[in-house]
């Protein structure tokens, strides 16, 4: 069956005013975006130990730093081996990435992915607060129901509700199709300290994991999972 459009929420479309000047420059600081961008990250080097990670975890912690703007966060960043390698490969033969929330899905530079990947967010599925409602269970972790077959191989980014990092793994133990990876950070007090953790210690009817990467603790958030997001889909730390 066909669905109907949805009708727009808000006002509609505006006119913007004709702009001819810039604001009186009153503070003195950078505008040049790629210069911004140097600085940024030679910071980054300078003042991160990142020396007990492999390279391309590196490249990784890298923008995760970024992200959040703490260098400390390297001490809770944890991965298993072959989440890196995991995430590249599925992500240059086409995989999509999938996510829990809308903000994280917009975080996903879409000219980083290597192969015009779909990004996708089923949040808002009409079909997902009837099933929050069935299972008592929130609407981002219902809303994982939804993903199906795509989960086949796909990149999985967790960085809002720990149900939703939870639902995921229950599924796959309960037979769903296995993700290529997970990127496990949600954010907040309440089960995502031990969504991570649930993770990172996920072992497979057949002894295996599921490749994945996580920031221990109570931090976390779309920013920072969409920064992993874009880090694991290219080889080039300072692409934009």
């Amino acid at each position: 069956m066909t669905r109907p459009p949805r009708t727009p929420v808000g006002p509609g479309p505006r006119t913007p005013a004709p702009v001819e000047a810039p604001p009186t420059r009153r503070y003195d600081y950078l505008t040049d975006g790629d210069e911004i961008y140097r600085r940024s990250f030679g910071m980054i080097r300078d003042r991160a130990d990142l020396s007990a990670l492999p390279a391309d975890l590196a490249t990784v912690a890298t923008r995760v730093i970024h992200a959040c703007g703490d260098v400390g966060v390297v001490t809770d960043l944890a991965a298993s081996r072959d989440v890196v390698h995991a995430a590249r490969t599925a992500l240059e033969a086409g995989a999509p990435v999938l996510t829990d929330s809308l903000m994280l899905a917009h975080g996903v530079t879409r000219r980083r992915l290597p192969a015009d990947n779909e990004v996708v967010c089923t949040l808002r599925e009409p079909e997902v607060p009837e099933l929050a409602r069935a299972w008592s269970t929130t609407r981002a972790a219902a809303a994982v129901s939804l993903w199906g077959d795509r989960l086949d191989g796909a990149v999985v980014a967790i960085g809002n509700a720990p149900t939703a990092l939870f639902h995921l793994l229950e599924l796959v133990l309960d037979g769903a199709p296995r993700p290529a990876a997970v990127v496990g950070m949600p954010v907040g007090f309440v089960g995502s300290a031990e969504s991570k953790v649930a993770l990172a210690e996920h072992v497979l009817p057949d002894g295996t994991q599921l490749p994945w990467i996580v920031v221990h603790g109570h931090r976390g958030g779309s920013a920072m999972a969409a920064a992993t997001v874009n880090a694991l889909a290219t080889r080039s730390e300072l692409a934009r």
